[in-house]
């Protein structure tokens, strides 16, 4: 079902209330005229405020529905608790005005009441209507979680109940005027009482709950079943927080998290997914999550360093440590700008040597800088680079007796590196061994003669194979 056809439903079902409200209030004031008992006048009473209230209510879903906008950026539900706490105390009013006559009539004046069957048998019919209302709104308010039509849905309920107790009432006074039984007659101003005791325990229910959602009181144990189930995420510390308002029937949902500092921000965004569609799995909701950088509690010394590095905006590679004369010291390279000069480049490294010393506690840090790879080169410069390689290599076939000559040069681009690979025929009576240490050796040459290269693979061949 659409969102708009769900409005609609809501619509239909509060507009049918008002109807049956009109209804109701004529045939009960009515009964209170003719028969002058206290009982079916509080009735009245409490089916003019139940019009009151469905007019509200209808009014409330009409709004409450409207999107959110400039000037209500978290939508407008919250007019339905309003709404039902407006009726609320509306009905509360009307028990206090009833329980004052009901004491007037028991201790002060008698009043005459004229019971008879008629009223009875109006009386049983608006139970059949308050069932049949109270029935098909609670239906549609349990489907869209609508706080305005359960109460509405309420007031119709406690209607047939106070309704009976009316009945009871007036036929107990029938009863002692049948059987002259004067003292009977207190049974209506006493059903009356009963009446209003409904009304207010009724509404203070419901009064409890508006004035909950208004102030944004939490569900009841909501934010620990969230916690929970967020905790089991991988890629989540702990939960720090979780906090939980409500606006009719639309919840939103802010959550923090720890999360291990050196995460990337990818990892780190899909961690935040993770949680939101947890939290929805639980309960529909808007969901905010705010994410805290922290320190795994068995955090390891390269992740301490990574994290420093990225806590500077610093890239760093090739990390490293070693142990001499039972001292631990770490070796890294630094990424910096290529524009940057050696006073700028060596303030940067300083800063992370202090740094990586002071949180870690290692003996010595020593740090290689080298530019960022910044320049994306196109594929006219791969090629005139692999000519160039091809040539420097074939120039060594001198001074390496074992090379025959390099072919099939390869040069591209890995993650902002420059990888070279190439073939290499070389004799073939040779040992495997003597040829390792040449190709080895070849490599250092080309890797010193261009900078730029990161890592070169040669693969020896046969001259009969190349």
């Amino acid at each position: 079902m659409t969102t708009a056809e769900a409005i609609r439903e809501k619509k239909r079902a509060a507009l049918e209330s008002v109807g049956s409200s009109l209804l109701l209030v004529f045939m009960k004031v009515a009964l209170a005229v003719t028969t002058g008992s206290l009982g079916i006048l509080s009735e009245a009473l409490h089916a003019s405020l139940d019009l009151v209230s469905t007019v509200i209510t209808y009014l409330s879903v009409r709004i409450a529905d409207k999107p959110a906008d400039a000037d209500h950026q978290f939508g407008h539900a919250k007019v339905e608790n309003f709404s039902s706490l407006v009726v609320t105390g509306l009905l509360v009013v009307a028990a206090l005005y009833i329980i004052w006559e009901a004491f007037q009539r028991l201790l002060f004046r008698e009043v005459q009441i004229e019971p008879s069957v008629v009223a009875l048998v109006i009386l049983g019919l608006t139970i059949v209507v308050d069932a049949v209302r109270s029935r098909a709104l609670r239906r549609v308010a349990k489907k869209y979680e609508s706080e305005a039509l359960e109460a509405d849905a309420l007031h119709f309920s406690t209607d047939i109940w106070s309704t009976l107790v009316v009945m009871l009432g007036i036929a107990v006074v029938w009863a002692g005027e049948r059987y002259s039984v004067p003292w009977l007659q207190y049974a209506d101003p006493v059903a009356a009482l009963i009446v209003s005791g409904v009304i207010i325990w009724v509404g203070g229910q419901l009064g409890r709950r508006s004035l909950d959602a208004l102030l944004d009181a939490a569900p009841t144990g909501l934010q620990q079943r969230i916690a929970a189930a967020v905790n089991q995420l991988d890629g989540v510390l702990a939960t720090e927080r979780v906090r939980v308002r409500r606006a009719g029937n639309h919840h939103f949902v802010d959550v923090t998290i720890s999360v291990p500092r050196t995460r990337t921000f990818e990892q780190v965004h899909a961690v935040s997914d993770a949680v939101e569609k947890r939290v929805q799995s639980i309960i529909p909701a808007d969901v905010m999550v705010h994410m805290e950088p922290r320190a795994p509690a068995n955090e390891d010394l390269f992740d301490v360093v990574r994290a420093i590095a990225q806590r500077n905006g610093l890239a760093i590679h090739e990390l490293s440590a070693n142990q001499l004369d039972g001292r631990l010291y770490i070796e890294l390279h630094l990424e910096v700008n290529e524009h940057l000069s050696l006073r700028e480049a060596h303030r940067h490294a300083t800063v992370l040597e202090q740094e990586v010393l002071h949180e870690t506690g290692v003996a010595g840090v020593n740090i290689h800088i080298e530019p960022l790879g910044a320049h994306i080169a196109d594929a006219d410069e791969m090629k005139d680079l692999g000519r160039s390689v091809q040539q420097f290599i074939n120039g060594l076939a001198a001074e390496y007796h074992e090379l025959v000559n390099c072919h099939e040069v390869q040069v591209r681009r890995a993650e902002d590196k420059i990888l070279v690979s190439c073939h290499c025929a070389m004799q073939g009576e040779l040992l495997i061994t003597q040829i390792h240490d040449v190709t080895a050796a070849l490599e250092d040459r080309v890797k010193e003669r261009f900078a730029q290269i990161a890592r070169v693979t040669i693969h020896p061949e046969p001259p009969e194979e190349s």
